[in-house]
């Protein structure tokens, strides 16, 4: 999707089609460089992690798996047990798995524009950099000396404003690349051939076919599909600039190809868009399973369907909070767990667990994706402190 026009409350890109000419965008900016910039840094000492700080429901462990992993994002397991996990800085990382723990880490893949996504599909493991999609073949089998990567595809766009991107294989084999608006809130063209922003879209796995699936997405950065339904849900991150209470972040059910989820004109599902959303009611698009709160930054998204956990937990949603800037008073900065019947009825939030935000409003850790491992525990991955923890249960 082209974007022709900014809001005047926020959003700038430094490009011709997007110049950053208006001051009140520069605050809007500054902040998420800052902001981006924290996430490069380098991670805490294992020993230093306060991990007894995160509070969990009675029965609920957590230990840190790993201290190692820089930039620490989105998260996938390979056939043959090993962890990949993508980052804001660069590198592409895998942990050898064994018994629960971490023995070996390797860098798989280095000199990437934000690899914050990795998919596994056939023994190859698929990275999203901003502009591009990348392969690593039999990837499991050479750790030590990774293979060249194969370019799927290097067609994206090259905005890296909401560039970075969440990626997952479906069920229908097809590979799910969204495409964040490159800006706090802009308004669309009319050009419906040029679909290329805030969407989901999915594309067979040689890079071809690529489709708009969901529209209005203003940023994707997690999903996954029902047990059951086998339905794509996902998270979306509200716009800025509108106050510390709305809008809500969501958590969305796409029932059918071509949903409209609002953007740039509705927000949260009920709040129109103070510039843009004259002629367009928040009742003329998908409504979403739930509102999340402002400014959490829901990120990572998973089922749960493991039997580890009580049973009352199955088929819920883990949901990874990486926490606000743009608010008074913080927000966020912990894993939550929502439940909903699968057509989307009767949503229930809980916090699941917290404690990476300080009393003093300062953090040491930041969730950004969540993963469930065949044995029934979840992993969660930490782009501020660099690390992955694993939470695993036994009945008090």
């Amino acid at each position: 999707m082209q974007w022709l026009r900014r809001a005047r409350s926020g959003g700038v890109r430094n490009s011709a089609l997007f110049p950053a000419s208006r001051a009140s965008a520069r605050p809007f900016a500054a902040a998420w460089l800052v902001s981006a910039a924290a996430l490069l840094a380098a991670p805490l000492a294992h020993g230093a992690l306060p991990i007894e700080r995160i509070k969990l429901p009675p029965g609920f462990h957590i230990e840190v798996l790993s201290a190692d992993v820089p930039g620490a994002r989105e998260m996938t397991l390979s056939g043959n047990g090993t962890l990949y996990v993508g980052s804001m800085g660069g590198d592409v990382y895998a942990l050898e798995l064994k018994d629960g723990k971490a023995e070996k880490r390797h860098i798989v893949a280095s000199g990437l524009t934000m690899p914050v996504g990795v998919a596994w599909r056939n023994g190859a493991l698929y990275v999203s950099a901003v502009s591009s999609i990348v392969r690593l073949d039999d990837i499991d089998r050479h750790l030590d000396d990774p293979p060249k990567a194969v370019v799927v595809t290097d067609s994206l766009p090259t905005e890296r404003h909401h560039g970075w991107k969440f990626i997952a294989f479906g069920p229908d084999g097809k590979l799910y690349v969204p495409q964040g608006a490159p800006c706090n809130v802009c308004l669309p063209a009319s050009d419906p051939q040029r679909v290329h922003f805030a969407m989901i879209g999915r594309m067979d796995p040689d890079g071809s076919h690529y489709e708009t699936i969901a529209r209005g997405v203003r940023n994707t950065v997690g999903f996954a599909w029902h047990p059951q339904t086998h339905e794509l849900w996902f998270t979306d991150n509200g716009r800025d600039m509108l106050g510390d209470d709305i809008p809500d972040d969501k958590l969305n059910r796409l029932a059918h190809v071509g949903e409209d989820f609002g953007f740039p004109y509705c927000h949260g599902g009920n709040v129109a868009d103070p510039e843009f959303g004259a002629g367009h009611p928040c009742s003329s698009f998908t409504p979403p399973v739930s509102r999340l709160g402002a400014h959490v930054a829901s990120l990572g998204m998973r089922f749960y369907t493991g039997s580890m956990f009580p049973v009352d937990y199955r088929n819920s949603i883990f949901i990874a909070e990486h926490g606000s800037w743009n608010r008074s008073k913080k927000v966020g900065y912990r894993v939550v767990r929502v439940s909903a019947n699968p057509d989307g009825t009767n949503a229930r939030q809980e916090v699941f667990a917290q404690g990476w935000l300080n009393s003093d409003e300062t953090q040491w850790g930041r969730p950004a994706d969540v993963l469930p491992l065949p044995d029934g525990s979840l992993l969660i991955s930490d782009d501020y402190a660099g690390a992955i923890y694993r939470v695993t249960y036994t009945k008090p």
